[in-house]
């Protein structure tokens, strides 16, 4: 059975490539359309447009990118979404038992609350020597 990757899996996987880093780097700076990203990255890079629209097809499947048409021409820009699920997924790294905290704190308070309901259903002990 092939399980679908994770949001944050796909970015990741997506970032693989170093154009597409190069791209949402660009795109992260301001909105672009391929023909001004394929500009950008010419002197750098020899590539042509349909390979620099076939890579930011994968940035946006990963949910990196936004697109939006403006006349004939579409513009990418970065969608903070898809960084945020990166960004949760290196979060979990640094602290990978923070998911646990919530469902111990809860399972604290129900031993807790087992203990004090425990204690008033039992009688009262009379300590020996006290009183007479």
């Amino acid at each position: 059975m092939n399980a679908r990757p994770l949001p944050a899996e796909a970015a990741l996987d997506a970032l693989g490539h170093p154009l597409r880093r190069v791209l949402l780097r660009l795109v992260a700076a301001q909105e672009q359309s391929v023909g001004e990203l394929v500009h950008r990255v010419q002197p750098v890079r020899p590539v042509s447009q349909p390979a620099v629209s076939q890579h930011l097809g994968v940035l946006r499947e990963a949910g990196l990118l936004t697109v939006r048409t403006e006349g004939t021409r579409r513009i990418y820009g970065l969608d903070p979404a898809g960084l945020a699920d990166v960004r949760a997924w290196l979060d979990e790294l640094v602290d990978p038992l923070a998911p646990l905290a919530q469902p111990l704190d809860a399972l604290a308070t129900e031993v807790a609350r087992g203990r004090r309901a425990r204690r008033a259903s039992q009688p009262e002990r009379v300590s020996r020597g006290e009183g007479a």
